[in-house]
């Protein structure tokens, strides 16, 4: 399969029309260019009651907020960047070792195109899936082995990561009015999957035609993204397509498919894409919350009352993503 990175190695001037998006995705006509609204930044140090009020707020109206004081240190975030800019820079030979599997249906490894697209049109990006939690589920055949200490920078963030994860799954279910445990426990527990995703947007000729992901909720349950410093995330609010400003050290915190459904459609899952640069690289490093696949997710039971009756299905999460990457209906 063709790569992006190969594409804009070659294509300097002109985008190849498989990139070009229909005029009502194109940036150039349906971003906005005015002030953009403020996107919640929550300090995790804050009084509980006030996080959990904040988080509340934040995953009810946009299901996106930036989280600071997160206690992962900037050495460790700084390699997992350094061994994921090193990976994509390495010859095409090297990278093609790690890739994805085509008669599995598991996202593992090196890839490029990740679901079907109504209008067979191709995003802007190539991209790595590991999943890095837990240890049942690793498979480091898709891992790199180059750069040398990918394995130990991508095992440091993840340990790193349980923390946050728990606390945000704390806040999230208390201020659900649910116990602080019950809600992570609803998507999977210690079963939770950590599904790290790499993605990597090459300069691109026409960035006001093309999208590097189009459209989207996350599967997930939760999403936590480290961003870098070129501009590329927009949410979808009040008919608008805003950037989401960026900040140094900050997490990017989507509320994902999972959690909307678990809550019954009080948090909401972020409606997001992504743009791409001229002449800068812009990577992404989101790690996937996800329940196991086995694992039924639903309307949570505490939460269902005579007023308040199911707005969702209770399925296996192994069948959502099969439905959701497929475009079938749920």
């Amino acid at each position: 399969m063709q790569r992006v990175q190969d594409v804009a190695s070659s294509c300097k001037e002109e985008l190849p029309p498989e990139f070009i998006r229909s005029e009502d995705e194109q940036p150039r006509f349906t971003t906005f260019h005015g002030r953009s609204p403020e996107v919640p930044v929550v300090d995790l140090c804050q009084p509980p009651e006030d996080l959990v009020q904040s988080m509340f707020n934040a995953s009810t109206k946009l299901g996106l907020f930036q989280i600071v004081n997160h206690g992962i240190p900037n050495e460790v975030i700084g390699n997992l960047q350094k061994v994921g800019r090193q990976f994509f820079e390495l010859d095409k030979e090297e990278k093609e070792v790690c890739a994805k599997d085509p008669e599995s249906k598991s996202v593992e490894g090196y890839g490029t195109k990740l679901q079907k697209d109504a209008q067979d049109r191709k995003g802007w990006v190539d991209h790595l899936f590991n999943k890095i939690w837990p240890p049942s589920v690793i498979d480091y055949r898709f891992w790199p082995k180059n750069p040398p200490d990918y394995r130990e920078a991508t095992e440091e963030y993840g340990k790193h990561l349980h923390e946050v994860v728990n606390k945000l799954m704390r806040c999230l279910s208390l201020g659900l009015g649910l116990e602080a445990e019950e809600l992570k426990t609803a998507v999977g527990g210690e079963e939770l999957v950590y599904n790290l995703k790499i993605n990597y947007y090459p300069p691109c000729p026409r960035p006001d035609l093309a999208l590097g992901v189009p459209a989207h909720t996350d599967l997930s349950a939760l999403t936590i993204l480290v961003p870098n410093e070129v501009q590329g995330l927009q949410v979808f609010q009040d008919g608008n397509w805003y950037d989401v400003s960026y900040i140094p050290n900050a997490l990017i915190i989507h509320i994902g498919d999972q959690l909307e459904i678990c809550s019954n459609g009080t948090y909401k899952a972020v409606f997001h894409r992504t743009t791409v640069n001229k002449e800068k690289t812009r990577m992404s490093w989101p790690v996937f919350m996800e329940p196991p696949p086995h694992l039924e997710v639903g309307p949570h039971p505490k939460l269902i009352t005579q007023q308040n009756q199911p707005k969702y299905k209770t399925k296996k999460f192994g069948d959502y993503v099969y439905c959701k990457l497929n475009k079938i209906p749920q």
